[in-house]
């Protein structure tokens, strides 16, 4: 597994995993409507280009392939975590976050949060997140169940 921080060209091969992955691995917590308001973020080209042009965006490759990516914005907040969907249970999700907390101490950050789908919460409380607020977030008239989560870096 190889890592590199994402450029333009990499754009098109993050939006289909972002969906195949929510699309396939999410389908137990959120139905078939949520999923598709959640993976309709994919058509905002603008907001994919800003996160790539002004985030830390790290991406996790397996023969030149990415298998899974994790952003850091402000320095101190996970806006993007996803791990391909055939490629579920690898290791890939811990090599992300290690990185993404390192590049945050790095920063000086002394917290790192996230807004964490049901899906992935179990996975960021066994890395020491804890949860501040369970959030219900209404998008096109589809409520999204998700939670603040932070850890402390210190």
């Amino acid at each position: 597994m190889n890592f590199r921080k994402a450029t333009l060209p990499d754009l098109k091969e993050m939006q289909e995993l972002f969906v195949a992955t929510i699309k396939s691995v999410c389908q137990k917590e959120y139905n078939e409507q949520q999923i598709e308001v959640w993976t309709s973020g994919v058509n905002n080209t603008e907001r994919w280009i800003e996160v790539i042009e002004k985030q830390f965006v790290l991406l996790a490759l397996i023969e030149n392939k990415i298998v899974g990516y994790g952003t850091l914005k402000n320095a101190n907040y996970i806006d993007f975590f996803y791990t391909h969907k055939d490629f579920q249970r690898q290791g890939i999700a811990n090599n992300l976050l290690t990185r993404l907390e390192l590049e945050a101490k790095k920063r000086s950050s002394k917290t790192i949060t996230s807004d964490i789908s049901i899906t992935a919460k179990p996975f960021f409380e066994k890395k020491g997140f804890i949860v501040k607020a369970k959030q219900k977030n209404i998008r096109s008239g589809v409520e999204l169940i998700n939670y603040k989560m932070e850890k402390n870096l210190e």
